[in-house]
């Protein structure tokens, strides 16, 4: 189920290592033109993958969730199957892309 807003809280890196089946990490802010313009395309191809868990979370300087992850530009989407790091998208604009990253987890 797709998220609306960032997470100012975030979970531990342990956390989301433990987390069970697919789910997507995103990486971004609410003030940010280019998590912005994500919104529409991942709606969408959320649309298919309605199941797939959505964190999403604020990131920023001192973010140590984001650092353990090597982020550097927003968003990043981060697709997990049992915690683990499957693909990874950085300021994706289609659709179809981000529903085939959706697909590899969403089994």
């Amino acid at each position: 189920m797709m998220s609306k807003t960032y997470a100012v809280a975030q979970p531990t890196r342990a956390e989301i290592d433990a987390l069970p089946g697919a789910a997507l990490l995103e990486f971004g802010t609410g003030w940010c033109g280019h998590c912005r313009a994500t919104d529409a395309p991942l709606a969408a191809a959320f649309e298919q993958h309605p199941d797939v868990a959505h964190l999403r979370v604020e990131d920023g300087s001192g973010r140590a969730l984001g650092r353990s992850f090597r982020v550097k530009l927003w968003p990043t989407l981060i697709f997990l199957q049992d915690g683990q790091e499957v693909a990874r998208l950085v300021r994706p604009l289609d659709s179809r892309e981000i529903g085939q990253a959706l697909s590899l987890i969403d089994v």
